[in-house]
């Protein structure tokens, strides 16, 4: 984490040991949501949001190939839904899976890096994705 880096969301947060998602948990029903919420959209509870640090694994829930995407977006990719340990789900690009290795279920790891974007001060924009997490794999 340099200082000419920004987190391309507010959700993606500087932690002790690098870059992070962030999320809320409710105290009333235990949901967990990416990023920071005031109400609690599962039962509707006011003011009783927790800040919590989402976890760095998950499980592939759904995936498909993307063959057209906006101008400068090189393609094809894998998009996937994941449902992040302890949740929630997000969606995300799914980066190194080979081919033959795409399945639903696929143990997954969040990680970080330069999304190929600068901000006007030329410093990198942040941005998370999906790896296979090939320790949980074996």
């Amino acid at each position: 984490m340099g200082e000419r880096q920004r987190a391309a969301q507010d959700y993606i947060v500087a932690g002790d040991g690098g870059w992070q998602l962030a999320g809320s948990r409710c105290g009333a029903c235990q949901a967990v949501f990416l990023g920071a919420r005031r109400v609690c959209a599962a039962c509707g509870a006011r003011g009783r949001m927790l800040p919590e640090v989402l976890r760095d694994r998950g499980r592939v829930h759904s995936f498909t190939t993307v063959h057209r995407s906006f101008p400068g977006v090189p393609v094809p990719f894998v998009m996937a839904v994941v449902d992040l340990d302890g949740g929630p789900a997000l969606r995300g690009t799914l980066r190194d899976a080979a081919a033959a290795e795409l399945r639903f279920d696929l143990p997954v790891r969040v990680v970080f890096g330069d999304s190929g974007q600068r901000d006007a001060s030329g410093a990198a924009w942040i941005a998370f994705s999906f790896v296979p997490d090939r320790e949980a794999m074996s």
